[in-house]
């Protein structure tokens, strides 16, 4: 039972973190365009050289 003295604010600290962490990405524009990650390796650009 003391064990969860410990675990109990560890793990609401860790989801707090994790969930800090998705908020600021949703803030920042990271899945703002989710298809154009998506497509940018199908498109061949002629403009560099092969090698």
């Amino acid at each position: 039972m003391t064990t969860l003295v410990y675990l109990l604010p560890v793990a609401l600290f860790l989801g707090g973190l994790g969930l800090s962490g998705f908020l600021w990405a949703l803030r920042s524009g990271q899945y703002e365009d989710l298809d154009g990650a998506a497509e940018r390796i199908l498109i061949d650009r002629d403009d560099e050289p092969e090698r």
